[in-house]
């Protein structure tokens, strides 16, 4: 049920992305199971929401919410194949430059209207128009053509082939009649929504939690969850003791929970583990307009210094593996000889001499031009693993010369108010991984400003023209080819330093059944899931 943004992750989302260029049919397998209507499960999450209207969010909290709420025409199905949601049908044609939809009648918005391809015309004005300031705009702007053709039909011309095409027809519909005579930008829409998915916003108590309902007018029938509730919990520990004590359903354990706190008899009997690879990465990253970041030897330097292998294993215990780039291991994107910085304590220091940094004052500091060579890594507090991550970091850079301070700042204001806005020396961070290898609106110069996707304003020439060149070549081979010089861009300059793919490792109640993992991890099939209604432990009231 996840949809197709880039998102900045607070915890690993437990789905994946997967492109698909061929026409299907929707079956007709998701039915309402009356008997097992019911019940209650509670999500333990460290981030909150910040906004539910998708395309004026990168942060995965808001996107996990959304997803309930809202409908796509397209969505992935387990073996990250395309497949119709919203729509009836589909079509490519014109070697891609043509994409025809037939939506579903009788999709309802939860106000009794009908959603229909006025609707959809709607969102993607809507996303192109420059008073949204949508960070997911760029992919719209590919259309040339949006045209209507019936009241549940409607066409997309592209001027060219473009790789995200039917990714981009992933995202969320939003309703015409309710938001088509308010700012965007500044609507009650954003903590008030009405959308034709398969849950509702009952109730939103702001830094506590957020509660929906099951939709009774889902196209698809209800789902037989009565009720899903997103706690926001500060920390994973205070997270871990939630869940052992019953009062969450599902969380994301940390390496150290996963292998050493959840052994005993009542998590074997209560809950059932899962591990996945995750489709995220992990990076250190540099602000570029930073004057000592702006020198590539400063930025490769740090990189040498960084031991990934003890990342893995000291923040990790072993649950990831060391990145390179930004794709995931094994997928056709992923350069087949690059490996992991590995660390050379002795070429750092060499390239931070060349660089104009040595210790004047024999305090053990790096100076420059009489400034020491301090700076501060922020992230999101709450989350153990990239604090711990920024304390390795920290002791291998003390043993160099520099000095690191570390520092946690809330989910949502570390995002709002000093991500999106630039002000940071270097963060820790990490990025959802979207089956097509297409990070254009992370890596593109045009998305390195205030709010854009490009959050620590990398700029470079040659990126730009293979992101331009790569997304709008259909031959597979020939886009492998740009991505791997790009990856080797990456490698040389270092704007980022990739630190680790981790496994995702997710805990759920056992009285939820249905539960299928698959390529897709296990939630892309959460309307499916039930309790039986001899374990079914909460009552639920509209």
């Amino acid at each position: 049920m996840k949809n197709n943004f880039f998102t900045i992750s607070a915890v690993f989302l437990l789905a994946l992305f997967s492109p698909g260029l061929h026409p299907l049919a929707l079956s007709d397998s998701h039915i309402e199971k009356t008997d097992d209507f019911g019940d209650r499960i509670i999500f333990g999450g460290i981030g909150e929401a910040s906004n539910l209207i998708s395309y004026l969010t990168t942060d995965s909290a808001s996107h996990e919410v959304a997803d309930m709420l809202f409908v796509a025409p397209l969505r992935y199905n387990g073996d990250l194949q395309v497949e119709p949601w919203a729509a009836e049908h589909f079509s490519i044609e014109d070697d891609g430059r043509l994409l025809r939809f037939t939506l579903r009648k009788g999709i309802l918005w939860e106000d009794g209207r009908e959603l229909t391809a006025e609707d959809v015309a709607f969102t993607y004005k809507l996303v192109i128009d420059p008073a949204t300031a949508s960070p997911y705009a760029e992919d719209f702007l590919r259309v040339r053509e949006f045209r209507i053709t019936g009241r549940y039909t409607f066409e997309v011309f592209y001027e060219n082939f473009f790789s995200r095409a039917v990714a981009s027809w992933m995202n969320p519909i939003l309703p015409k009649h309710i938001l088509e005579r308010q700012n965007i930008r500044n609507t009650p829409f954003a903590r008030q929504p009405v959308g034709a998915g398969p849950y509702r916003l009952k109730r939103w108590e702001p830094g506590s939690r957020i509660i929906l309902s099951a939709s009774p007018t889902y196209f698809l029938g209800r789902p037989s969850i009565a009720e899903v509730v997103y706690r926001i919990i500060p920390d994973t520990a205070s997270m871990f003791m939630e869940t052992r004590a019953g009062r969450l359903d599902v969380m994301n354990l940390s390496p150290m929970q996963y292998l050493r706190e959840t052994d005993g008899s009542l998590w074997r009997e209560h809950y059932a583990k899962y591990r996945f690879l995750a489709s995220a990465y992990v990076f250190l990253g540099f602000n570029m307009e930073h004057p000592f970041f702006k020198d590539i030897r400063v930025r490769k330097a740090i990189s040498l210094t960084i031991n990934r292998d003890d990342l893995v294993k000291g923040a990790l215990l072993g649950q990831g593996v060391p990145a390179f780039g930004p794709f995931k291991p094994g997928s056709w994107a992923y350069h087949p000889s690059l490996a992991p910085v590995r660390q050379d304590i002795t070429a750092a220091r060499a390239l931070l001499a060349q660089a104009g940094f040595k210790d004047e004052n024999g305090d053990g500091i790096l100076e420059k031009d009489g400034n020491p060579f301090s700076f501060t890594i922020l992230t999101n507090q709450g989350n153990e693993q990239r604090i711990l991550t920024a304390e390795i970091i920290q002791n291998a850079l003390a043993d160099i010369g520099i000095d690191v301070r570390i520092r946690t700042v809330e989910w949502a204001a570390f995002i709002r108010e000093f991500v999106h806005k630039g002000l940071y020396d270097a963060i820790i961070l990490g990025w959802t991984i979207p089956q097509d290898p297409d990070i254009y609106s992370i890596w593109h110069s045009s998305g390195a400003r205030e709010g854009g996707l490009n959050v620590t304003r990398y700029t470079n020439r040659e990126v730009d023209e293979l992101l331009e060149k790569a997304r709008v070549i259909p031959d597979q081979d020939a886009r492998a080819g740009l991505y791997y010089r790009f990856q080797e861009i990456l490698a040389e300059e270092q704007p980022y330093c990739f630190l680790f793919v981790p496994y995702a490792l997710p805990v759920v109640q056992r009285r939820f059944t249905g539960i299928k993992p698959a390529l897709a991890g296990i939630m892309y099939n959460f309307e499916d899931w039930r309790v039986p209604r001899e374990k079914q432990r909460y009552t639920v009231t509209p």
